[in-house]
């Protein structure tokens, strides 16, 4: 891509993410994430009614009298951004591919984190890890997680979600807020979920595009696999064929949200003919009051 039309390109995504962030969440996002950790403050003398548990015995030891650790909310967040950018994430036939919404998401998300002090970072993957950014502050950094959502290219079309977790779960050691953004095709991924969800807050956003949940009745189909490149005929006028095709797409939908839900992590559906502003808000507002 061209250098101008990339900073066309970043400098039109920043502004409307950017815009979106301020305008609409209206503080959703600091409620339903904020004050979930705590940190450590100071010692100070013991009272009655103190939990014994937070006595600093080290402290007491010295001193002679019995001294307890005062913790405080953590005010400040760090959130990933885990991105599927495989084959199947360049799909599109609502007009938008499942990349570019999933973008807008991880810029919006971005946007919402820095305007309230938060560190971000981003993972691409694909079969592998494609590219990791360490967490930070400011709107520099924020405009490099920009200008690699717009014009990353992967090496790879697969997908493997375990992997991306793995390596999650090893370079990011404080508890932190991941945001994992997919179309969730892969199933082989709740292992590595599990650990992710006891250390910190995963959230799985679903992306998917209207045809993948129901097939039109268009007659005769050549579909290609876009991450392994098998491809097929499909009879789409046959009711028989678009049944089958509907449950199947059903059945990877339960999966991931009954995979999050055993595995304690919050899940949302957004299909590219919809709003995923509207759908972030309203999740942020079910956790806000479900955590409240």
């Amino acid at each position: 891509m061209e250098t101008s039309e990339l900073l066309r390109k970043v400098k039109k995504l920043e502004i409307k993410t950017k815009r979106l962030s301020r305008h609409l969440f209206l503080g959703e996002y600091h409620s339903a994430f904020k004050g979930r950790g705590m940190s450590f403050s100071e010692v100070r003398s013991y009272q009655f009614g103190d939990d014994v548990r937070h006595i600093d015995w080290n402290v007491s030891a010295r001193t002679g009298q019995p001294f307890v650790k005062v913790f405080e909310e953590e005010r400040e967040l760090t959130v990933m951004l885990l991105v599927d950018v495989s084959g199947s994430s360049a799909f599109g036939a609502a007009g938008q591919l499942k990349r570019e919404f999933q973008n807008e998401i991880a810029a919006l998300l971005s946007f919402a984190a820095i305007s309230n002090n938060d560190k971000v970072g981003l993972l691409f993957f694909t079969d592998a890890v494609e590219l990791f950014i360490p967490p930070k502050k400011g709107r520099r950094h924020i405009l490099r997680i920009i200008r690699e959502l717009v014009d990353f290219q992967p090496k790879s079309k697969g997908t493997d979600l375990g992997a991306a977790l793995e390596y999650f779960n090893n370079v990011i050691k404080r508890r932190c807020t991941g945001f994992l953004i997919s179309d969730f095709a892969d199933t082989q991924y709740q292992a590595a979920l599990r650990i992710a969800a006891r250390r910190h807050e995963i959230v799985g956003i679903q992306v998917l595009d209207p045809v993948e949940t129901t097939l039109p009745n268009v007659g005769l189909l050549h579909v290609t696999d876009a991450e392994t490149g098998r491809s097929a005929w499909l009879d789409s006028s046959a009711p028989q064929v678009r049944k089958a095709y509907s449950q199947r797409a059903e059945a990877q939908q339960h999966y991931f949200l009954d995979t999050f839900r055993q595995c304690g992590a919050d899940a949302l559906r957004i299909r590219t003919d919809e709003s995923h502003v509207t759908a972030l808000m309203q999740f942020f507002q079910r956790r806000m009051h479900r955590t409240a």
